[in-house]
């Protein structure tokens, strides 16, 4: 009975209806009209988006198991592993920073934008850093790993990547003045978003929102993102708005004539667990013991991956340069120096 106690509630978690089920059980349907009354109905939304993506790949004989195997299996593990340390780095962190906040905020509008904007600086901090140094691509990499896009690639996830991203996100909103209930509201905003742009061509085929395109963060610059295709590498860190993109030159649009590969760029099992979630963790450990002397040894952890030290460095940044030359494409070229000012040269 136990085991079916810890099924039940563990789906009624996973599918995000925890609360609506308190809700019913009490009849007090007037706490649904408040803020958390609106996250409460709005949570099950990805997971039903997810159920329904599937629904549909198998109404059109599109399913496949390995697809979803691997997100799901690193799900499964990391609820066992880190359920909360995310939420405790992100408590240690407001509790610590608070008082050294540049000015306070509120909940009005205007403090709103300003927080979203804040925040989504912080996001694009914590993702470049998770692809340009090695160590916290380590951490970042289990969610790259998946070859096709879809909703269950949301729960893909070194578990030491949400408190890793949490510490950075947090502490640059706290110590630019984002009160702790507007972080909490813009978390929510924003990781609802962040997960349904996960979406799959099974639920929907054009990720690019119409209009929407050449406002926002879109499903289809996310797939962008996911890509391993040389021009479409470590573009598109923002979540929902795209301004730091844009500002820091990584801004990428999806080309209609150019096919997405999703993946990471090493040779893996994509069906393999320990390849997909510890993989990286053991090719940086294999270049840290070959490494001669220790300079060496700690460029590897904090230098991009790729970067080699005989020289013969492999970095997205050495990859798209290549690929640019070999095309012969001058407008691209100049949108790649923009970039390449960034990363300092």
């Amino acid at each position: 009975m136990n085991i079916l106690q810890t099924l039940y509630h563990e789906l009624i978690s996973f599918l995000g209806i925890a609360q609506l089920i308190a809700v019913c059980k009490t009849g007090n349907y007037k706490v649904l009209l408040t803020l958390n009354g609106l996250f409460t109905v709005i949570s099950p939304l990805i997971p039903l988006l997810l159920l329904l993506e599937v629904a549909r790949a198998l109404f059109y004989k599109r399913f496949k198991i390995e697809d979803y195997k691997m997100p799901f299996l690193i799900f499964v593990a990391n609820r066992f592993i880190s359920r909360f340390i995310a939420i405790a780095a992100v408590a240690f962190c407001i509790g610590v920073l608070g008082k050294y906040a540049l000015f306070p905020t509120s909940l009005k509008w205007y403090w709103c934008l300003y927080g979203y904007v804040v925040w989504e600086f912080s996001h694009f901090i914590y993702h470049y850093l998770g692809h340009k140094v090695r160590l916290f691509w380590c951490l970042h990499a289990p969610h790259h790993a998946p070859q096709q896009m879809n909703l269950s690639v949301t729960y893909a996830h070194f578990f030491l990547e949400a408190p890793y991203a949490d510490v950075i996100r947090t502490s640059i909103c706290i110590l630019m003045g984002v009160n702790p209930p507007l972080l909490f509201i813009i978390m929510f905003i924003d990781g609802t978003w962040g997960a349904f742009i996960h979406v799959g061509e099974n639920l929907l085929k054009d990720g690019r929102l119409g209009f929407l395109n050449s406002i926002i963060l879109t499903p289809s610059h996310h797939r962008v993102h996911h890509a391993r295709n040389p021009l479409y590498m470590d573009t598109n860190f923002c979540n929902l708005l795209n301004i730091w993109d844009k500002v820091f030159g990584t801004f990428q649009h999806e080309k209609q004539d150019l096919k997405i590969e999703y993946g990471i760029s090493r040779e893996m099992n994509p069906n393999n667990f320990l390849d997909v979630y510890f993989g990286e963790c053991y090719c940086l450990w294999k270049d840290i013991r070959k490494a001669p002397g220790i300079k060496n040894k700690l460029l590897y952890i904090i230098m991009p991956p790729g970067w080699s030290h005989t020289g013969d460095h492999k970095t997205a940044r050495v990859v798209k340069k290549a690929f640019l030359e070999q095309t012969q494409q001058p407008a691209l070229s100049t949108a790649y120096s923009a970039e390449d000012r960034f990363q300092g040269g």
